[in-house]
């Protein structure tokens, strides 16, 4: 087994010596050894992906269309269909030729998006809790994430916030990233808060980026509004098809912005990726030409799942700002069992059988809760909540 020169390891990205892995994905491999698990710690849907997408994909492979695509920035006709979709979505019109960038999956996305705008030493704000991936991909390119807490206001940033850290230790931020519906909380922004935000964001000139990918995914009488539909030359946003569509594997995500700022995004997508597989982004096509009530038929399971869930954790003392979307619940721990929550996962684990994230992993405002996501079958929900109950009650 070779050993790297000593000499060569010294002088290796000294910037990868500040990042730190996943400890969503370490908690999770940890506890996955447990004998009898059930796992409610990743973000991953139980569904099927649609037998129509499935298809089109086949279909494509059959028809051997196995060469680089002809544009880098996806298929014609991906593009069209992702500018439609967000044409009736959100009601912004985004020119499929200039103004699109199809990815591998939001996460790709990101680091494209991170990497156009980021310069080592730029601050960008970073509402939390919020998907930890976001900070190690913003050290990666030397830039510093400011994490706003939003505990304290049901974990929705409200401008006079915004406004306040703006004028504090965000001073001179160059952009703020939103997740919208929110991982790790379920919660969704109301159109009236973010007219409200567009309006600080435009005052102090920066970027917003967005992270939609959970947009199709909304409950009760929540709706998903974007911040392109008020500010559309400030806002990049980024979503795709894993969660919607069940198709997390399939690395399916892309990225909408202004031309100016997408000249570049498309030319970083480029470098990275070359261009998306074939036979995906055919199945994106279908996906979203032909495929608009696949997400409401996943949304009525996922809601009910949520009714159930909330309902019965309610009932053993855990308290939630109430989730709108996505498929988690992010509760806190009944102040009588304390506010460790790493502490208090690991033994629920160990001793219930149930895996569920500790809250801390997501940033600051996130100790003392756990994140709980209900993308798992009904029947495993249901045991798991035997397993929290018998848990709790005899701790």
């Amino acid at each position: 087994m070779p050993n790297l020169s000593n000499d060569l390891n010294s002088i290796i990205n000294k910037r990868l010596n500040n990042l730190s892995a996943s400890k969503i994905r370490a908690f999770d491999q940890k506890v996955s050894s447990i004998p009898g698990i059930i796992k409610l710690t990743i973000g991953e849907p139980d569904l099927a992906t649609p037998e129509h997408v499935k298809q089109a994909a086949i279909a494509d492979i059959q028809a051997d269309d196995s060469h680089y695509a002809p544009h880098k920035a996806g298929k014609p006709e991906l593009l069209d269909a992702i500018s439609n979709y967000l044409d009736r979505s959100i009601g912004v019109h985004y020119d499929p030729k200039s103004e699109i960038c199809v990815t591998v999956g939001a996460t790709s996305a990101l680091n494209d998006v991170f990497m156009t705008l980021l310069n080592p030493g730029d601050k960008i704000l970073v509402p939390t809790p919020v998907w930890a991936l976001y900070f190690q991909l913003i050290k990666m390119t030397g830039a510093i994430p400011v994490q706003i807490d939003t505990k304290k206001d049901g974990f929705i940033l409200t401008p006079e916030h915004l406004r306040h850290v703006l004028e504090g230790r965000g001073k001179g931020a160059k952009a703020i990233i939103l997740t919208d519906p929110s991982n790790p909380t379920g919660r969704v922004y109301p159109a009236e808060t973010l007219k409200a935000l567009a309006e600080v964001i435009k005052e102090y000139k920066i970027f917003s980026v967005t992270d939609e990918i959970y947009a199709e995914l909304v409950y009760g009488n929540a709706e998903h509004h974007s911040l392109s539909e008020y500010i559309s030359d400030h806002n990049i946003l980024i979503s795709g098809l894993s969660k919607a569509y069940a198709m997390t594997g399939w690395r399916l995500g892309y990225i909408a912005g202004p031309k100016q700022i997408m000249q570049n995004i498309r030319k970083i997508n480029a470098f990275l990726v070359t261009s998306v597989t074939d036979n995906v982004q055919m199945a994106a096509v279908e996906a979203l030409n032909n495929g608009q009530n696949d997400p409401l038929q996943s949304r009525k399971i996922y809601e009910s799942r949520l009714q159930f869930m909330q309902t019965s954790l309610e009932k053993l003392g855990f308290e939630m700002a109430t989730p709108q979307g996505a498929f988690y619940i992010f509760a806190k721990i009944p102040e009588k069992y304390g506010t460790d929550d790493e502490t208090f996962a690991y033994e629920l684990a160990q001793k219930a059988k149930v895996g569920v994230t500790p809250g801390r992993y997501f940033g600051k405002g996130g100790e003392g809760y756990v994140r709980l996501s209900y993308a798992s079958s009904t029947e495993q929900l249901r045991e798991s909540l035997r397993r929290i109950t018998d848990f709790v009650n005899n701790l």
